[in-house]
């Protein structure tokens, strides 16, 4: 709407506008459950007006049987439920988030928040599925786990590729879980994150007295994982000579520990990840094409989250909950424009950047609504591509500052002082933390930035 069009557009109206695109649907009712006002939405929602007065279970429920909604009201609980209303010649499913409210007279009332709520056929390729940890509507998604299935049964090397934090563990873990050695241990190890030398010995173990600091014998997670699976992830970081190694491992079946002479069996079942074409890391000679080929006999394909929008909503529906459920703030509903903004971001960070920002808006935001405002600069910003730093680090106004450092202080609240965690939910480095907290004046200049 234009801003022209917008300045004929009554108080009342604006009120509605604002409130459903804050919380989609909704209708406001007194302590009789009648209807006082219904937004816009509601409407082409239900298929049908709501007048003034109308009675809400009547309008909600109309002639059924059972009616737990109207219950929970009558009874004066908060209560979040499906209703089933004809629409056309079929059902319509209509989730209902229902909070009490009291004025400061003592008037009360109800909030309900409507939105529609398919029930898929079980035949419907659109239908939400949830396999070992991971949700999707996806058709490259539900085929992927096809194939995940089909490879579990077989004892071979399987190789995921995927981007930071798409779930390569996730799916490492439900392969390990759906084989015949599901009874065994699952044992995982980042090649990316330990210098060779360290990387060696826990893959392979140790002797006492191999190297400086070898106190004892250490078995190395290899053995750790006989009769079990390894998850190898981040494979293409692997040194050349350690690759020759596991090379050596997945054609023997053997380990020799650093400092050892005698070979000792292992039984492991390998699942490696890359995030990264290990054909062009062959290309460009920084890995084994012979080592390629004993891990990539079943290959697995994870799509990156903006290549499946559509999940969005799902994965985000589903996190809330579990944030409900573990922290302090209570969310019922997730506002039509913040929706918005999460289902266009392009997701550089998959599943994992998705969940970090709703801790993120859990942390920012008060409220049962979370709205684009709770959001990571990024997500909102005009520009998609602005690093959230930008909006972190450049020296904002007075009014502004004294919202960054609340922002800052109810952080460091939440992680009880732990500026690390903080920062992680802040979207920043601990150091840039440490910079806006000098410059707000909340620490000293002088402090330790640990």
């Amino acid at each position: 709407m234009s801003r022209a069009r917008l300045n004929d557009v009554s108080p009342r109206q604006l009120s509605a506008l604002a409130a459903e695109s804050l919380a989609g649907p909704a209708l406001l009712l007194d302590h009789e459950l009648r209807v006082l006002w219904a937004s816009p939405g509601v409407e082409r929602l239900l298929g049908e007006p709501v007048a003034r007065g109308a009675l809400a279970p009547k309008v909600l429920c109309g002639d059924a049987v059972e009616r737990p909604i109207a219950e929970a009201l009558a009874a004066g609980r908060a209560v979040t439920g499906t209703v089933h209303r004809p629409y056309g010649d079929r059902l319509r499913s209509i989730r209902v988030r229902a909070t009490p409210l009291r004025d400061e007279d003592g008037a009360e009332g109800w909030l309900l928040l409507l939105s529609a709520h398919e029930t898929p056929e079980p035949d419907d390729p659109n239908a939400p599925v949830f396999f070992h940890g991971m949700w999707t509507r996806d058709p490259a998604m539900k085929q992927m786990f096809h194939v995940m299935q089909r490879a579990a049964r077989r004892d071979v090397p399987v190789l995921v590729r995927g981007e930071t934090g798409a779930g390569k563990e996730l799916v490492a873990r439900a392969v390990h879980a759906l084989s015949p050695r599901h009874r065994g241990p699952f044992k995982a190890i980042n090649c990316a994150a330990l210098p060779p030398t360290l990387l060696e010995s826990e893959l392979f173990g140790h002797t006492r007295g191999a190297f400086t600091g070898a106190l004892r014998d250490h078995p190395g997670i290899f053995r750790a994982a006989d009769r079990g699976t390894l998850f190898l992830d981040e494979i293409a970081e692997m040194p050349l000579d350690l690759q020759a190694k596991l090379l050596r491992v997945l054609e023997t079946h053997t380990v020799i520990p650093v400092g050892a002479t005698d070979p000792i069996a292992v039984d492991v079942r390998v699942v490696a990840a890359t995030h990264q074409s290990l054909r062009r890391a062959v290309e460009a000679g920084r890995f084994r094409a012979d080592l390629m080929y004993r891990l990539r006999v079943v290959p697995i394909f994870l799509p990156p989250l903006r290549a499946r929008r559509g999940d969005v909503a799902l994965l985000t529906e589903r996190m809330v909950g579990a944030l409900n459920e573990a922290g302090e703030r209570q969310v019922n509903q997730v506002s039509p424009g913040a929706l918005k903004a999460l289902t266009r971001y392009a997701w550089p960070g998959n599943v994992r950047e998705l969940r970090n920002a709703l801790e993120y808006a859990f942390v920012i935001g008060e409220g049962l609504v979370l709205t684009e405002a709770d959001l990571p600069p990024e997500m909102t910003s005009p520009d998609p591509d602005e690093p959230l730093q930008t909006a972190l680090v450049n020296a904002p106004p007075v009014s502004d500052a004294q919202g960054e450092a609340g922002k800052i202080a109810r952080a460091l609240e939440r992680t009880s002082g732990n500026r690390a965690r903080a920062a992680k939910i802040l979207g920043m480095s601990r150091v840039t933390l440490w910079r806006r907290m000098v410059a707000l004046g909340l620490i000293a200049p002088e402090a330790s930035q640990d």
